[in-house]
C-alpha cells in the first residue's frame, strides 16, 4: 500500500470535507477573521469540536470551557488512534504516529480499517492528504466568500453545519435505543440551562460539557456495552 493508493482511497472524503468546511467558513466569518478560521481548521480537522469551539467563542465563553468541551467532544479519536495502532505495520513508528495522528477523522479512521492489509505510514499520508486539503481550503473560501455573498445566502449556508450534526446522530439513534436516549437527555438538558432562571447564568460552553457528560454517565450506568467472550 503506497501513498498513491490513500490519496485515491481519500478523493471521496476530501470532496465531502470541502463542502461542509465551506458552510462552517460561511458561518463562522461572522464573528472570526477568515485567517483564524483557516487556521483552525489546519490545526484541528474536526467539524463537530470546531463547531463547539466556535460556538463557544461567539458567546465569549472562556479557553478552559473550549478546552474542556473540545476535550470531551474529541476524545473518542484517541480511542481511533488505539485501535488503528494495532492495524499498522511496525515500521509505522512513534514519529511518524504523531505526525500523521491529526488525521485520524471518523472517515479516514473508517476507510483505513476497511483495509485487507497492515497500513503504511505512506498509505495513511495519502489518505489524509486531500481530506485535510479539503477541510481547509473550503475553510477559507468559506470565510472569503461570507464576506461578499448576500446575507440570505450565508444564512442558508449556515443551516448546512446543523443538518451535518443531524446526519451524523441520526443513523446511531436509529439503530441503539441507548444512544436516541443519551441524545434526548442531552437536549432536555440543554434546554434547561437555557431556559431555566436558576441555570441559564451557566455558560454555554459549560452547558454543553455538563449536558454531554451526564448524558453519557446515564447512557454507560444503565446501558454497558457488552464485551464479547
Amino acid at each position: 500500500m503506497n501513498f498513491k493508493k490513500g490519496i485515491q482511497d481519500g478523493v471521496a472524503i476530501g470532496i465531502g470535507y470541502f463542502a461542509v468546511s465551506f458552510s462552517f467558513g460561511v458561518a463562522g466569518h461572522q464573528f472570526l477573521s477568515p485567517l483564524y478560521l483557516t487556521l483552525i481548521s489546519m490545526s484541528n480537522l474536526t467539524s463537530a469540536g470546531q463547531f463547539a469551539g466556535v460556538k463557544i467563542i461567539e458567546a465569549s465563553g472562556s479557553l478552559l470551557e473550549i478546552l474542556i468541551a473540545t476535550f470531551f467532544i474529541n476524545i473518542r479519536y484517541s480511542l481511533m488512534g488505539v485501535s488503528l495502532s494495532q492495524k499498522v505495520l511496525s515500521s509505522f513508528g512513534t514519529k511518524k504516529r504523531l505526525l500523521l495522528s491529526t488525521g485520524i477523522t471518523d472517515e479516514i479512521y473508517a476507510v483505513a480499517m476497511g483495509q485487507n492489509t497492515k497500513i503504511t505510514a505512506s498509505y495513511f499520508a495519502g489518505l489524509m492528504s486531500l481530506p485535510y486539503l479539503g477541510w481547509s481550503s473550503g475553510t477559507f473560501l468559506g470565510a472569503y466568500s461570507g464576506e461578499i455573498l448576500p446575507k440570505i445566502v450565508t444564512n442558508a449556508l449556515g443551516v448546512a453545519l446543523y443538518a451535518m450534526f443531524i446526519a451524523i446522530v441520526v443513523p446511531p439513534m436509529r439503530q441503539k435505543m441507548s444512544i436516541s436516549i443519551a441524545v434526548f437527555i442531552s437536549i432536555a438538558l440543554s434546554l434547561i440551562f437555557y431556559y431555566s432562571p436558576v441555570f441559564s447564568k451557566v455558560s454555554i460552553g459549560f452547558s454543553i460539557v455538563l449536558s454531554a457528560v451526564f448524558a453519557s454517565i446515564v447512557a454507560a450506568v444503565f446501558f454497558p456495552i457488552q464485551e464479547k467472550a
